[in-house]
């Protein structure tokens, strides 16, 4: 058997409904975690995903304040572990902060430390 090779489009290449799936596939992934399965849009029109866009965009503006608030939360909760330890025999802020990447098994990866506690990326480079 003879497998027909599939050349990749650019962006510009595309037509509109090849664009809006590509969008549709991005959106639901920013406002959900995952792709959608099982959802075949072959045969929507534009206004259909026009319509679908503005649904996942407030699902995508909800889900981005409400991991803002969840990150805040894990930065607090954070704090106040390193506190406890520091307490508990850490000598500096930094001690407390290798004893947790220990804990979590991070292996003193600031970013995955991160990920594993909720955390915002970026949040030992600026604290």
């Amino acid at each position: 058997m003879i497998e027909k090779e599939t050349k990749m489009l650019s962006w510009n290449e595309m037509s509109p409904l090849e664009q809006a799936q590509c969008q549709y596939w991005d959106m639901y992934k920013d406002a959900y975690g995952v792709r959608p399965r099982g959802v075949d849009t072959t045969s929507w029109t534009l206004e259909q995903f026009d319509a679908e866009f503005e649904t996942l965009a407030v699902v995508i503006q909800r889900e981005e304040e409400q991991r803002k608030i969840n990150e805040t939360e894990a930065a607090v909760r954070f704090e106040a572990q390193l506190v406890d330890l520091m307490k508990s025999g850490a000598r500096t802020r930094e001690s407390a902060i290798a004893w947790v990447h220990d804990a979590e098994g991070s292996n003193g990866d600031d970013e995955y430390l991160c990920f594993l506690l909720g955390l915002r990326y970026g949040y030992f480079r600026t604290v």
